[in-house]
């Protein structure tokens, strides 16, 4: 486990899905059917689920975790947590106030999921803000890009999806102009494309301000303040 007080650690699961050491806490994100590996995680402190779509919780494979784990808590959007309540599942839905994980505060941002198509429906979708004092802040956004998470250090950001343009994600980084942007959300790409997307990212979306930080297949990462 993480030494208190050094750095944020995350190690990228696949996916969106992340395991983010901060504070001596241990805090597993989007764990849904695309990643893999995180099922058998142990020391889990916390789960934190954005929406109810499969590849941001697997809820046949989040009971393996829980028996690993015990009573670890999850928090997430409304609607997610009404459908896992229904799987005997229990799930603390986000209220708009902060919410303590050991010595982390989670930030609830947001509300809905970003449009795919006029012809579906829009769920719930809360992205989180992940703080710690001394420590890098994360800013996990889910499937959505207009969230507002204030001042952080570190964003987690949709490389490909349904719903966004490349245009949207070059528009969504150069917002946020954080000093550390983390790829995610990159099921749906081939490995050229991936590389496409990255390049796009990094020369249109990061330019001077932002460090691009791709961890996928690298393992834990530690990211200082």
């Amino acid at each position: 486990m993480l030494a208190y007080g050094r750095c944020m650690r995350i190690t990228h699961l696949g996916h969106a899905c992340l395991l983010v050491e901060v504070a001596d806490q241990r805090i597993l994100l989007d764990p849904g059917t695309w990643a893999s590996g995180w099922e058998g995680l142990a020391d889990i402190s916390a789960v934190l689920v954005t929406h109810q779509h499969p590849d941001h919780v697997d809820v046949d494979r989040l009971p393996l975790l829980l028996d690993r784990n015990g009573d670890v808590p999850i928090h997430c959007d409304h609607e997610t947590a009404a459908i896992l309540r229904t799987l005997g599942i229990e799930a603390t839905a986000h209220d708009g106030t902060p919410r303590a994980v050991g010595e982390v505060t989670v930030h609830p941002v947001g509300a809905l999921h970003a449009v795919i198509h006029e012809d579906l429906p829009r769920v719930a979708n809360t992205g989180v803000v992940i703080r710690a004092a001394g420590e890098p802040s994360l800013y996990h956004s889910g499937d959505a890009l207009d969230g507002e998470p204030g001042d952080v250090d570190v964003v987690s950001f949709p490389l490909s999806a349904p719903w966004q343009a490349s245009k949207e994600m070059v528009a969504f980084l150069r917002r946020m102009a954080v000093a550390t942007a983390i790829p995610v959300h990159d099921g749906t790409l081939s490995a050229n494309g991936r590389t496409l997307y990255l390049d796009q990212a990094d020369r249109l979306g990061c330019r001077d301000t932002t460090r691009l930080l791709d961890l996928a297949g690298k393992g834990p990462t530690d990211i200082s303040p």
